[in-house]
């Protein structure tokens, strides 16, 4: 049975940092992609980075680029999210989610909708006070 289980969520002010952790199972991790997705209230859930299923390759969305950093450890089948210089505009909840059909970072980068992934975790809140 498939399970993603976000943690490390917390309140921060801005610009500081926070790492936030997907521990899976139930799936191998190094034959699937990955991705980290978003939510603020009213807002529509957005990618914010992803693993490559193609090539293995890190990608990101325009608003987090050079402050987040997506990466796994197949050992411990856990994927991170490193988020430095936090703003305000981070603020959401924060979902990590696999597709077994296609590749997480079609709905990341590429407008595909997030909604097809196939599996999420309940996600964890990030706070960004200004």
């Amino acid at each position: 049975q498939v399970h993603l289980v976000e943690s490390g969520g917390d309140l921060v002010q801005s610009g500081g940092s926070l790492r936030l952790s997907c521990r899976t199972s139930g799936f191998n991790l190094d034959l699937f992609g990955i991705g980290w997705f978003r939510q603020a209230p009213g807002k529509e859930r957005e990618g914010v980075s992803c693993i490559s299923s193609r090539d293995r390759s890190t990608q990101y969305a325009d608003s987090v680029k050079g402050r987040f950093t997506i990466s796994r450890d197949i050992a411990s089948r856990t994927v991170y999210l490193q988020m430095n210089n936090l703003k305000p505009e981070d603020t959401a909840v924060y979902y990590c989610a696999t597709d077994f059909g296609g590749d997480p970072c079609d709905s990341v980068v590429r407008g595909m909708s997030v909604y097809r992934m196939d599996y999420w975790g309940r996600g964890t809140q990030v706070t960004v006070s200004p």
